[in-house]
């Protein structure tokens, strides 16, 4: 009798402390209040950091996910369904930005908490509230933005969802310690500001891509202390004039990819990427029309990127791979590649291996 009202004790007592009633303000300012670490959660975005803070036992209360931004890196979804193969099977919820996104599907999954990127929580608009009054509690996070304010918030977010608070304050801790590190640097050094132009190459040397104006790639170069010539023109995300890249005359370039791309000249970084196949496509762009006047190319200050380093808590190494291609002389200590590699090590369960950094 004693020995059985132990048991049920403990139970209690581990069921209490497990299931503790908490609010948070999220990045958007809005308080939720949910039990936490929450037992069926979904994940909207940021499937990567959510294992890297949360630990790959946070899956285990995985629910549901928006799976498309990770199989989108083919090498990198397969890493890890190689390696935890029970990620395949988790149920898909469809896709906000090509109105796949299904709320009856995510009602019917039953969670507790559904992690949304910032953007994502805009443009479901009304049915969010059709999700609220299904009880479901909604925690927006964002690393899209690119700041450092939304970065750690977000990361103390998916701490407490997780019930992985100080390992999440640890990964903040480092995050800050490396932005803080770049900037004290470039404060000392008062250097003037190399103009500095970052396009994705997944449509090759032929056809101008994406650039970044204040978040993503657009935020890192500024926080790394370049002059973005590209945040005049586009806001966010979108494609300059050809004949604007040319007058603005960057100092440096930076072309990112992914593992794939639409042509034989994109360019492609990342897990499995073989470093002289992408030295090659980057080569290539020195061809494109019109840049044998750039400074960047007169001077080979061409680089490459991987794409999916970026809107992560793992892009610190990107930060420092700004900063370096930006300030070589400043910042010859750093090892942004292995950085990337580090963090893997540290906080993850897998570590690639390829491409992610390049320069010519």
């Amino acid at each position: 009798m004693i020995k059985s009202f132990i048991m049920l004790f403990l139970t209690f007592s581990i069921g209490s402390v497990w299931a503790a009633e908490v609010t948070v303000k999220d990045v958007l300012g809005r308080d939720v209040t949910f039990d936490a670490p929450a037992q069926r959660v979904i994940v909207g975005f940021y499937p990567e950091d959510y294992m890297a803070i949360g630990t790959e036992a946070a899956f285990d209360k995985v629910v549901g996910m928006s799976k498309y931004i990770w199989q989108a890196r083919t090498s990198n979804w397969e890493m890890y369904v190689e390696h935890r193969p029970s990620l395949d099977d988790i149920p898909e919820i469809g896709r906000v930005d090509t109105q796949t996104f299904s709320v009856e599907k995510v009602i019917s999954l039953n969670p507790d908490v559904v992690m949304l990127a910032d953007w994502q929580y805009k443009g479901l608009a009304t049915d969010i509230e059709r999700l609220e009054s299904a009880g479901i509690k909604i925690v927006v996070v964002d690393y899209n933005a690119q700041t450092l304010e939304r970065h750690i918030k977000s990361t103390e977010l998916i701490g407490v969802i997780t019930g992985q608070e100080e390992r999440a304050n640890q990964i903040a801790t480092d995050y800050k310690n490396t932005a803080d590190m770049i900037s004290k640097r470039l404060a000392e050094a008062n250097l003037p500001e190399p103009k500095v132009y970052t396009e994705f190459g997944a449509s090759g040397v032929q056809e101008l891509g994406f650039t970044f104006g204040k978040n993503m790639w657009g935020a890192i170069s500024t926080m790394a202390g370049g002059d973005n010539i590209s945040a005049p023109f586009v806001e966010w995300w979108g494609k300059l004039n050809p004949e604007q890249v040319i007058a603005s005359n960057p100092d440096v370039i930076v072309i990112t990819g992914y593992e794939t791309g639409k042509g034989s000249d994109s360019m492609i970084m990342g897990q499995g990427v073989d470093r002289a196949e992408a030295h090659k496509r980057l080569e290539g762009y020195k061809n494109r029309l019109g840049w044998s006047s750039i400074n960047a190319v007169k001077n080979n200050r061409l680089y490459a990127a991987y794409h999916g380093a970026c809107r992560t808590i793992f892009d610190a190494a990107m930060i420092e791979f700004y900063a370096k291609a930006m300030y070589p002389d400043l910042f010859a200590d750093l090892d942004p590649e292995q950085s990337y590699l580090d963090f893997y090590k540290k906080y993850l369960p897998v570590t690639p291996k390829g491409t992610f950094t390049l320069a010519l």
